[in-house]
């Protein structure tokens, strides 16, 4: 009788078998946490308090988180793609970085990959927590900032947006020990680690501007019309750097806070506040760049945010993956300020798909031992 042996699993399923196993306790422990509350289920749904409704889902880290979006991996100019959008790497494969102690250098090989670190969500109703399965604390606190109420306005002249925003920090390989090791990859936990609702400067222009003395010489006709150029870019490949105040497709940066005024959906007004918060995080110190040739060693502070650093995955209301993918949809990670036309279609729905959540993937570059 002949014995067949079961074949060897591949990398990428060695890799979910890991995540299922390491983040099933995690899962678990915040079920218990929410259910406690009384506010929310792990496996999505949503909550009401009075006049409020939130909906959201908790992220499955197996079937919702694009994986792909991790490659291109490279190793100095050599990369492995995969079928992801990559910029430019350190051209040579060996780094050097100082050390504090003898012999004061350490020789590694230089390697580039995306990394999902943060996940920022927009909401139409303030203290609603989309990607915490549809949490909501309004209730629960009685403080209420000038401005804090959401809307998307229609009028016969235009349509405007607002919403709340949140960003998490979710450095999801750390945690699962994947990949590459420690020191290429931020350290923690998944946690909250900003609420707009507490920043006035998030509801007004005249506040915003204080972070953002350069903003008035782009508001004329010749500014507006160079992210024509950004749109284009940013649909086949990355935004143009030098461009900083446009979101390509999406519309302008400035204001760095949730005022869109050009409202075209729901999906391109979030797309577009995920840019500013990143860009405004960058203008604070709080966001650092982990990519190019000056931060194989260390992230270094950016105050002016290189936008080609990022890529972005949509996970709520509809999870944009590798397997939903529509037919010439692309890739299932975006570039900052690429049009939401294609990839979009479908995924904003009345009532429980009009909030947003985006995992963030940041370029990093870094010198391995």
């Amino acid at each position: 009788m002949n014995n067949s042996s079961k074949p060897a699993l591949s990398p990428a399923r060695r890799l979910l078998q890991a995540a299922q196993r390491r983040l099933a306790t995690t899962l678990a422990a915040t079920a218990l946490l929410l259910a406690g509350s009384g506010q929310a289920a792990v496996t999505g749904g949503g909550s009401t308090a009075g006049a409020a409704t939130c909906y959201g889902e908790w992220a499955n880290p197996i079937t919702d988180i694009c994986w792909e979006c991790i490659f291109p991996i490279s190793i100095g100019a050599f990369s492995v793609s995969m079928g992801q959008e990559d910029i430019e790497n350190p051209a040579s494969p060996i780094c050097i970085c100082p050390i504090g102690v003898p012999p004061y250098y350490r020789v590694g090989l230089e390697v580039g990959f995306w990394e999902p670190t943060r996940i920022v969500e927009h909401t139409r109703t303030p203290f609603c927590f989309p990607s915490m399965g549809g949490y909501y604390m309004g209730s629960g606190s009685s403080y209420k900032p000038p401005g804090a109420s959401s809307h998307v306005g229609v009028t016969k002249v235009s349509r405007d947006s607002f919403y709340q925003t949140h960003m998490y920090i979710n450095p999801i390989l750390y945690y699962l020990e994947t990949v590459l090791d420690n020191t290429c990859m931020e350290s923690g936990s998944f946690d909250l680690a900003y609420m707009s609702e507490y920043d006035s400067a998030w509801h007004d222009d005249e506040e915003t501007a204080v972070l953002e003395p350069e903003a008035p010489l782009f508001a004329n006709l010749l500014a507006i019309g160079a992210c024509s150029a950004d749109c284009v870019a940013a649909s086949i490949g990355f935004g143009i750097r030098d461009l900083f105040w446009c979101s390509g497709c999406n519309g302008p940066v400035y204001p760095m806070n949730g005022n869109v005024p050009v409202h075209i959906g729901g999906i391109q007004a979030s797309s577009l506040l995920t840019h500013r918060l990143l860009a405004k995080m960058h203008r604070v110190g709080i966001a650092w760049q982990w990519h190019g040739d000056s931060a194989g060693c260390n992230g270094h502070m950016s105050m002016l945010m290189d936008k080609r650093g990022y890529k972005t995955q949509m996970l709520y209301p509809i999870p944009l993956t590798s397997t939903s993918l529509t037919a010439g949809g692309g890739t299932c990670c975006q570039p900052l300020g690429r049009t939401t036309q294609v990839w979009g279609m479908g995924r904003e729905y009345p009532i429980k798909g009009e909030d947003f959540s985006y995992q963030v993937f940041r370029k990093r570059n870094c010198c391995v031992d």
